[in-house]
């Protein structure tokens, strides 16, 4: 894999660009792997990345039925923090955040991570408490957080209005290194690093069958062909209830869409991440001037990725009467994505009753953040066959046994 660099741009600017190669090759499946992923998303990339660097199992295939990043992750906000209120959850979203930072060098690939902070609006007293109470848990966490009134959030943010008549700002959660990325170019980085490692990225190959021997994985069945392995991981976001049905068991999850859409571009207004949970929106300036808006998921259990109208119609409702003057600005695109929620709204990393089968799902719409992260944690899972630190507290049995990790009644709402 050549390098990107400076110099690199400024060789190929004299050779008229003719020697740039393809960012990750394109090969045809073979016929056994030491290890499939299936997905080629940001997790499963991320999966088969971390299983070379950290365990150095490269013979890996990872099977998308799609092209890469056509699915959530390259279809969401892009937001990164990690000022959860659960130990496990602080954790893993700190452990992503913390990669994050580092991984445009680490990857050769420039991500465009922009750690411009995330604040996150306490607009009712309860929301107050509650900030509160997670900035002193961060503290214990070693997650760098504070509380910050509401003369500071306008410091921060000069376009918020912070004397709404139904719902002003008094104060917000403040977490100055969490941010933005690229998020395609996560993937395409991933991926690109993969292919160096020799692991094979199959685009339009999609998993039709599981199969399996006395309980054990033996290999999948897709369009191009049968393919044999000793491990499978399953890295299919809003899929994963159908992947798991085809490997014969169930999972708690449901698929909804969640939408997101982004403005005209304009000037640079605003460059900090905003979150007002009582209202249920989010925003953030991409780096085109484009105001890029998010809100909450679907309340019916769908397939879609076109979303709804009155899901954007409330969405800029609310957010209107935060940043009175996005009601001057015009509609630039809409997309919606596939999230997989479960009951407590943290995901599930593990194994399953598929022996050699692992699979890690159920982020909901936190799932771009936790990249890296989950990404590391199943890495570590498929390698040694059983959970790491990171991801023991998110095992499938947690259901069972009642150890729910309630985020989105920690936080009045999980993203």
């Amino acid at each position: 894999m050549k390098r990107y660099s400076a110099f690199a741009i400024a060789r190929e600017a004299l050779r008229g660009h003719k020697g740039w190669e393809r960012a990750w090759a394109s090969p045809e499946p073979r016929e056994r792997y030491d290890v499939i992923v299936v997905g080629g998303g940001g997790h499963g990339l991320a999966t088969a990345y971390y299983l070379g660097k950290n365990h150095g199992i490269t013979n890996v295939a990872v099977l998308e039925k799609g092209w890469i990043g056509g699915g959530n992750t390259g279809r969401n906000t892009t937001i990164i923090r990690s000022n959860y209120l659960q130990d496990a959850s602080a954790a893993i979203y700190e452990k992503a955040r913390a990669l994050y930072e580092t991984l445009s060098q680490e990857l050769n690939y420039n991500i465009m991570f922009s750690p411009r902070g995330v604040m996150m609006l306490a607009q009712t007293h309860h929301e107050v408490r509650g900030y509160q109470r997670t900035a002193h848990a961060n503290a214990l966490q070693g997650v760098a957080t504070e509380y910050v009134g509401p003369e500071r959030v306008k410091e921060l943010c000069p376009i918020i209005s912070i004397d709404g008549p139904r719902y002003p700002v008094l104060g917000a959660l403040w977490q100055a290194r969490g941010g933005t990325a690229r998020h395609d170019a996560v993937a395409w980085g991933y991926a690109r690093a993969c292919s160096d490692m020799g692991m094979h990225i199959v685009q339009n190959c999609e998993v039709t069958a599981v199969r399996s021997s006395n309980g054990q994985v033996t290999g999948v069945e897709t369009t191009k062909g049968p393919i044999q392995c000793d491990k499978l991981a399953l890295v299919v976001a809003g899929h994963s209830g159908r992947l798991a049905e085809m490997a014969g068991f169930r999972l708690p999850v449901e698929s909804v869409a969640l939408q997101a859409m982004v403005s005209e571009p304009i000037k640079p207004c605003m460059d900090v991440v905003v979150m007002a949970n009582t209202v249920h929106g989010y925003m953030s300036q991409s780096d085109k001037g484009e105001m890029v808006i998010g809100g909450g998921a679907d309340g019916f259990n769908n397939y879609t990725q076109r979303g709804s109208f009155h899901h954007i119609e409330e969405t800029v409702r609310a957010l209107i009467e935060t940043f009175p003057m996005l009601s001057r600005l015009k509609m630039l695109r809409q997309w919606g994505g596939i999230v997989d929620m479960t009951g407590d709204r943290s995901p599930i990393i593990g194994k399953t009753p598929l022996g050699g089968c692992f699979i890690n799902c159920g982020w909901g719409t936190g799932g771009f953040k936790a990249i890296p992260g989950g990404g590391w944690a199943t890495a570590e899972t498929v390698a040694k066959g059983e959970p790491g630190p990171l991801a023991a507290a998110f095992s499938l049995d947690r259901f069972r046994e009642g150890r729910f990790i309630d985020e989105s009644v920690a936080a009045g709402v999980a993203h």
